[in-house]
């Protein structure tokens, strides 16, 4: 029978539709940080700015953020906090994990202590296990995605109890944060360098590690050098230029692809994730995860964020490259 007419327009545009060369998860971190943060977010997904989120169980407006989520279809995973504010675990009471007022010890505080070899990795379990159960509270699901609030997920013997607790709730997908380039950026002060080349040591010495418990991770992060004020549109471009100059040779390692039968494919996709911050800065003693916001929240660099990603002339870029926007669901 003879395609109708209809069906052969439908197909003749199916045919003219280019595919994508990238399938880019744009994940706005620290959901649930502050309603003004959740706003902001929303907005700049409303927008097309971003495509997935990651949830701070333990912020103070993590229910509001969920329920976000709900009402506007926001793909979601979770942001496992071990180094800000409260635990979510009942079962803490002097644990390692916390100082003498009972919050984590802090962003280097917590890589002091792990450093010092006096971390009970029983707690870190316990407490990851703890988030994700919150997080199937709050949302309804498991989350499509875990990672770490401030790359915690990938510190020696954080990763491999990280791993485990991934493996055993099913959840597939992570952030490996080794960004191409990256060495390059001596835009970025001294300490941030140094960090930066910390995260990302960390982050290939975990690679052996979520390969062994069958995690997966898109083939090319991208965030250290785009955070707060070093976003426009011109780095981001030059960011998204190592992606889109990927080619196939580049990843046959990548877990993402190893999955797939059809290796030798014409059509294959280059997947990675933009770790980004949007949202509207944090009131004053208004945020947080049970300490109150932090300098970066309450500064302008959130704002600035949220509109550069929302700028026609990055998600024009998009289009012209052949940059689809995507969520870890999706892969």
């Amino acid at each position: 029978m003879a395609p109708s007419v209809e069906n052969k327009a439908k197909q003749q545009g199916e045919e003219k539709m280019p595919q994508p060369k990238v399938k880019l998860v744009v994940t706005g971190d620290d959901f649930g940080y502050c309603e003004r943060r959740n706003q902001g977010i929303v907005d700049c997904f409303k927008a097309g700015g971003i495509s997935n989120v990651s949830l701070l169980v333990n912020a103070v407006s993590a229910e509001h953020a969920a329920e976000l989520a709900k009402r506007n279809h926001i793909p979601i995973g979770l942001h496992a906090n071990l180094s800000e504010g409260l635990p979510v675990s009942q079962d803490l009471k002097g644990s390692t994990l916390l100082n003498k007022d009972g919050f984590f010890h802090g962003k280097m505080g917590f890589r002091e202590v792990l450093q010092s070899g006096q971390l009970k990795m029983s707690e870190v379990e316990a407490e990851l296990r703890a988030q994700v159960n919150r997080f199937c509270e709050l949302v309804g699901h498991m989350p499509y995605h875990m990672d770490g609030h401030q790359h915690v997920h990938i510190l020696p013997e954080v990763r491999e109890v990280f791993a485990q607790v991934l493996s055993d709730f099913g959840i597939t997908y992570t952030r490996v944060p080794i960004e191409p380039g990256l060495k390059f950026c001596t835009f970025l002060p001294p300490h941030l360098r140094d960090f930066n080349a910390q995260v990302e040591k960390d982050a290939l010495e975990s690679i052996k590690v979520f390969h062994r418990h069958g995690i997966r991770w898109p083939d090319v992060y991208l965030g250290l050098s785009t955070m707060g004020k070093n976003m426009s549109v011109s780095n981001l471009k030059r960011a998204l230029g190592f992606t889109l100059e990927a080619s196939l040779d580049d990843r046959v390692t990548s877990p993402l692809i190893q999955s797939n039968d059809a290796v030798t494919d014409s059509y294959c996709p280059v997947t990675a994730e933009l770790m980004v911050h949007p949202g509207y800065p944090s009131q004053p003693h208004q945020g947080g995860c049970g300490e109150g916001p932090d300098d970066f929240s309450q500064s302008a660099d959130r704002l600035h964020e949220l509109n550069t990603l929302r700028d026609p002339l990055v998600l024009n870029y998009y289009r012209q490259q052949g940059i689809h926007l995507c969520a870890f669901k999706d892969f």
